[in-house]
C-alpha cells in the first residue's frame, strides 16, 4: 500500500501539510532538468546575450504564474490535479486528465533514461552494447526515490540542487571567460534564427507538463502563500536558471548540447556527475507523477506498484528510441497539456466560486461536457497556432469553459417554488 502521507486517492489533511522549505527544494529540483538545458542552448544560438535574457524572463514568468496558479488551487483544496479532473471532467471523464498528464511524464521518464545511457556510452567510451543494460539500471534505478515517496525526494534535492548549482555558476564562469570577458560575450552573434513567440513558447512548452502536475507537491502546502511563492521560486528561479545557463554557454560556443560543451570546457568527469545527479533529480519527481496520475487512473492506493510499473513502461519507451523525439515530443505537449490547467483554473474559481464540494457524491457526474469540449477547443487552437501555444490554449479552455458553464445553467430547469 502507498505510505499514508501520499494520498495519492484524496485531499492532503492538514496534519499531512509541510512549511516552505522542503515544498520549494523539492520543486526546486524538479525544475532542475538537463532537458531544460538544451532547450536553452537552443535559444542562445539564435539570440544575442541580451535578447536571450529577455525570452528566458518573459517565458518564465509565464511559466511561474502558471504553476502558482494551480498551486494555490492545490494549497486550498489539497488535491492534486487528477484529483481536480473530477470536477471539471466528471467522475469517468477525469480519465482523460490521467491519461494525459501519465503520458507527459511518461514521456520524460523515458527521454531522461535513454538520455543518460546514451550519454554514458558515448562519454565513458563504453561498449555500445551496453546501452540498452544502462537503460534498464537507470530506468528502475530512478524509481526508488519515487518509491520512498515525498521524503526520499526532498533528501535528494537537499544534496542535488546546491551541487548542480556550483556547477551551472562555474561552467558559466568559464565560458564568459573563453568568450573573452563580458564585452566578448556580449558582442556574440547567433548563427540561428528563432522568432520571439517561438522561442517563448519553447521556454514555457519544454515544461508545462512540470508545471501542471507541480500540484503533487504544492498541494500538500501548509498554506496558500508558501505554495505560491515555492512555485515562484521554483519555476521563475530554477527552471530560469536553467535556460540561462544552457543559453549562455550556448552563445559562446555554438553547441547546444551541454554535455558536449562541459567536455569542451574540461568538465568531462563533471559532466558526467552532472547529467547522473541532475536526471536522478528530476526523474524521481517525473515518475512520481506518472504513478500518482496512474493511481487515480485505475482508482488504487497501490503507489509504489504503479511506481514500478510506470518505469517499466518507460525502460520500454527509452529503448524504443525515445531520445529521437524529443522536439516533436515538446511540441505535442506544448499543446495538449496547458489547456488542463485553462479548464481546473475556470472550474475552481468560476464554477466552484473557490471552494470545492466533496470529493465523492452525486453531484459529480460521469461526463461533464463542458469541461471535455472546452479542453479540445483550447488543444486544438494551441496546436494550430502561430503564437505562444501554451497561453492559446489556457486562455481558449478557460473562456470556453466559462461560456458553456453559464449556458448549461440557462438552460437548468428552475425548481418549482413550494406552496
Amino acid at each position: 500500500m502507498s505510505s499514508p502521507s501520499e494520498f495519492p486517492l484524496s485531499a492532503t489533511p492538514r496534519e499531512g501539510r509541510k512549511g516552505l522549505l522542503p515544498i520549494a527544494m523539492v520543486l526546486f529540483s524538479f525544475t532542475f532538468f538537463t532537458g531544460t538545458m538544451f532547450a536553452g542552448g537552443k535559444i542562445g544560438m539564435a539570440f544575442d546575450f541580451v535578447d536571450m535574457l529577455w525570452v528566458a524572463f518573459v517565458g518564465n514568468v509565464l511559466l511561474a504564474i502558471y504553476a502558482a496558479a494551480l498551486g494555490l488551487i492545490a494549497s486550498r483544496s489539497g488535491l492534486n490535479t487528477v484529483l481536480m479532473g473530477r470536477f471539471c471532467f466528471g467522475e469517468r471523464g477525469s480519465k482523460l486528465s490521467d491519461f494525459l498528464l501519465g503520458f507527459a511524464e511518461l514521456g520524460w521518464y523515458a527521454w531522461g533514461t535513454a538520455t543518460v545511457a546514451i550519454v554514458l556510452v558515448k562519454l565513458l567510451a563504453l561498449p555500445g552494447w551496453l546501452t540498452i543494460p544502462l537503460m534498464v539500471l537507470f530506468g528502475l534505478g530512478f524509481s526508488i526515490t519515487a518509491i520512498i515517496g515525498f521524503k526520499g525526494l526532498d533528501m535528494l534535492s537537499r544534496v542535488s540542487v546546491p551541487l548542480m548549482f556550483i556547477l551551472l555558476v562555474a561552467s558559466m564562469i568559464i565560458a564568459t571567460s573563453h568568450a573573452g570577458g563580458w564585452s566578448g560575450l556580449l558582442a556574440a552573434e547567433p548563427s540561428q534564427t528563432l522568432t520571439f513567440s517561438a522561442a517563448v513558447t519553447m521556454v514555457f512548452g519544454t515544461f508545462a507538463s512540470g508545471a501542471t502536475q507541480a500540484t503533487n507537491w504544492t498541494r500538500m502546502a501548509r498554506s496558500g502563500r508558501i505554495a505560491v511563492v515555492a512555485s515562484v521560486v521554483a519555476f521563475l528561479v530554477g527552471n530560469g536558471l536553467m535556460i540561462v545557463a544552457g543559453a549562455w554557454c550556448a552563445i559562446v560556443y555554438q553547441n547546444a548540447d551541454i554535455v558536449e560543451v562541459m567536455v569542451l570546457q574540461g568538465l568531462s568527469f563533471a559532466a558526467v556527475i552532472m547529467l547522473c545527479l541532475n536526471l536522478w533529480t528530476i526523474q524521481g519527481p517525473t515518475i512520481y507523477n506518472v504513478s500518482a496520475a496512474a493511481c487515480h487512473l485505475v482508482r488504487s492506493e497501490r503507489r509504489r506498484s504503479m511506481t514500478l510499473l510506470a518505469a517499466g513502461i518507460g525502460i520500454v519507451l527509452a529503448i524504443g528510441g525515445m531520445y529521437e523525439w524529443l522536439i516533436p515530443f515538446l511540441v505535442l505537449l506544448g499543446s495538449i497539456i496547458p489547456p488542463l490547467g485553462g479548464v481546473i483554473m475556470a472550474d475552481f474559481w468560476y464554477r466552484n466560486r473557490g471552494e470545492y464540494p466533496a470529493l465523492v457524491g452525486r453531484h459529480i457526474p460521469a461526463f461533464n461536457v463542458s469541461g471535455l469540449v472546452s479542453y479540445a477547443v483550447g488543444a486544438g487552437l494551441a496546436y494550430a497556432s502561430p503564437w505562444i501555444a501554451p497561453l492559446v490554449g489556457i486562455a481558449a479552455s478557460a473562456v470556453c469553459y466559462i461560456v458553456l458553464t453559464e449556458v448549461t445553467r440557462a438552460r437548468a430547469p428552475v425548481a418549482e417554488p413550494r406552496a
